[in-house]
């Protein structure tokens, strides 16, 4: 063998030290993220769509008619407690029954906010505040689950593109601290969706069930197809969702009787007799019909704004997204036959295919240097400033949209005389914007009967 490199000696005949410059010595490590920096970059896209969420519902703090149930029964649980005969339902029931289960969670949730409340004699809008602000966290927390699977299967980019086109969308963050049923069933489908993309499929069933059984019948639709694509693609055997959906279904069934019969005073199961009467007998027609692509050409398009578009694009781009896409446009076209149609009916679809087209966005901006795929990247970009145009315009008139709740503002603020006051509600201000939680403490004294109405003149 060849002797190796002889060692350079120094003028001593002693081998010469080795040295080394500053650049070649090895760099120190980065220091660590300070805890604010480890906290907004694990929930800053949280605290993102959170505060958007929570300055319309500041905002916009009063509630309408198709929120009235959930609302009033949200004011009797933290105000009356156990009274159940002093419960608004019971006056004013309704076209038909809806669940207290919902109002009940959300309820308990925010309780200790209200409390406080209470203790120190806060106008009582304050605390609608509260249980809006609680459940628009409930919604926003299933929808970061979703958005954690959404990273962990498409990527990074994807989950920041699926945040933006979220956050420059009017509807779904301005409707998730609305207390409607359909909200209520999104935060069981937003669950649903994570638990799909997670690979625990009968997790997926179980979740929706829930949502159909207890909240929105409806979504015995989007459970239909996601259910049959899973059949179909041999995520599970037929006897295994046959045991699953049965056994989920009938828990499901007795605590939503339990419950809302002793709410409501009677044996009922809320959701089979909406079912009945939208479904069955066709009643909701009375409330106005829609043409039947109605939900294909104007609720889908205001809802989702530039990511409708991208969302049909992100479904030719990229085959992985087809299988979950599918069964949710699905759902739409199902729906679609009901004649009569409300954006809100439909807007468990959105999530998902906001994420078609965070996959549709980000292929256009990883290409964006590439000639021709320039242009395509600066259109994109101008949609999105028109959507966040579109969705400022959407606030102003959403916040002019309450002339009730304005109107009882005002006439607070201009009689601040302690001599009693009896106020009649009408059913257009009870439709526009007054709740329970609306109302002031003595000398104010509210009525909502026509007869009470009627003694009162009379007096």
């Amino acid at each position: 063998r060849s002797p190796g490199p002889a060692k350079r000696l120094g003028s001593s005949g002693t081998p010469k030290a080795r040295t080394h410059s500053p650049a070649t010595e090895m760099a120190p490590p980065p220091p660590a993220p300070t805890p604010a920096a480890r906290l907004l970059r694990e929930y800053g896209w949280d605290l993102m769509l959170g505060s958007i969420a929570a300055f319309y519902a500041v905002m916009v703090p009063y509630t309408k008619v198709e929120e009235s149930f959930n609302v009033q029964a949200m004011h009797d649980i933290l105000y009356h407690n156990h009274h159940i005969e002093k419960y608004d339902h019971l006056e004013f029931p309704g076209v038909v029954p809806r669940t207290f289960i919902g109002a009940l969670v959300i309820a308990i949730l925010s309780s200790p906010a209200v409390l406080i409340i209470r203790v120190f004699h806060v106008p009582k809008i304050y605390s609608l505040l509260a249980v809006r602000l609680v459940l628009g966290c409930v919604i926003l927390t299933t929808l970061r689950l979703f958005r954690v699977e959404v990273k962990r299967k498409f990527g990074r980019h994807v989950e920041a593109f699926f945040v933006v086109l979220t956050a420059i969308q009017f509807h779904v963050l301005f409707y998730s601290t609305r207390p409607l049923p359909n909200i209520l069933a999104l935060a069981l489908v937003n669950l649903a969706y994570s638990f799909w993309f997670k690979g625990n499929y009968l997790r997926t069933l179980q979740a929706l069930i829930v949502a159909a059984v207890v909240f929105r019948c409806d979504m015995i639709l989007l459970l239909g197809t996601i259910g049959a694509a899973l059949l179909l693609s041999r995520s599970f055997s037929l006897m295994e969702a046959i045991k699953c959906c049965i056994s989920t279904a009938l828990l499901c069934i007795g605590f939503t009787v339990l419950v809302d019969s002793i709410m409501w005073q009677r044996i009922l199961w809320p959701e089979f007799e909406v079912f009945w009467f939208n479904s069955v007998l066709n009643r909701s027609s009375e409330w106005g019909t829609h043409s039947i692509h109605w939900y294909f050409t104007s609720a889908l398009p205001r809802s989702m704004l530039v990511a409708y578009p991208l969302c049909l694009v992100g479904a030719l781009l990229d085959r992985r997204i087809v299988p979950y896409v599918l069964p949710v446009t699905l759902f739409v076209v199902l729906y679609s036959k009901l004649p009569h149609k409300e954006l809100r009916f439909i807007i468990a679809a959105v999530p998902m295919l906001n994420v078609s087209a965070s996959l549709a966005a980000n292929r256009l901006y990883n290409n964006r240097k590439k000639s021709g795929w320039n242009f395509l990247y600066v259109l994109m970009l101008g949609a999105f400033l028109a959507s966040l145009g579109y969705s400022a315009v959407s606030f102003m008139a959403s916040y002019s949209n309450y002339p009730g709740g304005h109107a009882l503002k005002a006439l607070h603020e201009a009689d601040s005389s302690m001599k009693e006051k009896v106020l009649h509600i009408d059913v257009l201000t009870a439709m526009s914007g007054v709740s329970r939680f609306c109302e002031n403490e003595y000398p104010w004294r509210y009525v909502t009967t026509y007869k009470s109405t009627k003694f009162i003149v009379k007096c």
